[in-house]
């Protein structure tokens, strides 16, 4: 994913789902990003995601983000997995 390093926070990177297929809190899913990173997760209706700024941007400082998002169920015990998504920053001439 691209992205302008102009994008003011709240700005909609990805958009995801999280599917399990068990029942009960087996299959009843959380996503989280761990670690400390400009973005962070929106819940848009019940499966589904949205990774999003949460604070302006600099090309400058970081070129690109590698953005890990961690899905975990509520079962006992929990399960979960990861994805890692590119975020690449757009140049912008801010001289």
């Amino acid at each position: 994913s691209t992205l302008s390093e102009a994008a003011p926070p709240n700005t909609v990177v990805a958009l995801f789902n999280v599917r399990d297929r068990d029942s009960g809190d087996n299959g009843r899913t959380s996503c989280e990003l761990p670690g400390e990173q400009p973005f962070s997760i929106t819940l848009l209706a019940a499966d589904a995601y949205a990774l999003v700024t949460s604070e302006a941007l600099d090309r400058e400082e970081v070129a690109e983000y590698n953005v890990t998002v961690r899905a975990r169920d509520k079962g006992s015990p929990a399960l979960s997995a990861s994805k890692t998504l590119l975020v690449r920053l757009l140049d912008v001439n801010d001289n």
